[in-house]
């Protein structure tokens, strides 16, 4: 039996493109600090998956969005010590979105908010040293459009400090 300890954690995770470019976020907070990430997060109390994606995107870019199709649900497993957790098992539902209006600016900063802001990447940008598992998830789902079926588990997983 495993003496692995898992944090799950749920969230919504926003892709969006123009010209080639994924906005991501700079991330702060969790096992993906100092990495780019995908705009999203988890739900608050009684909030829908929708609801939390619109919210998320907003304060994590300043952008407004419409939510164009939910692509898929995938999940990853990694090390990560935190409170009495060995590891964090992430699953993510991710939505292909578009604006509709705001403007991309630093996020206000409050108890919770891990993104220092976001930036556009291309695909040659983003490596396993300076992205999220979330990332390069997106990366492959708009080469294949395809997000596959099983766990993507990295055993090896460095937490940026």
């Amino acid at each position: 039996m495993s003496k692995n300890k898992y944090h799950r954690a749920f969230g919504v995770y926003g892709i969006y493109v123009e010209e080639g470019e994924l906005l991501v976020i700079n991330k702060n907070g969790g096992p993906y600090t100092n990495r780019f990430d995908l705009p999203g997060g988890s739900l608050k109390e009684g909030e829908t998956l929708s609801e939390a994606m619109k919210r998320e995107f907003l304060e994590e870019t300043g952008l407004e969005i419409e939510i164009q199709e939910n692509i898929g649900v995938v999940d990853f497993k990694l090390p990560w010590l935190w409170k009495e957790f060995t590891d964090v098992h992430h699953i993510a539902v991710y939505y292909s979105v578009r604006t509709i209006g705001g403007n991309i600016q630093t996020p206000e900063q409050f108890e919770g908010q891990d993104s220092l802001g976001a930036v556009w990447v291309t695909e040659k940008d983003v490596s396993l040293d300076n992205a999220s598992p979330l990332v390069l998830k997106a990366f492959e789902w708009l080469r294949t459009k395809d997000l596959g079926i099983d766990a993507e588990i990295y055993q090896d997983w460095k937490v940026v400090k």
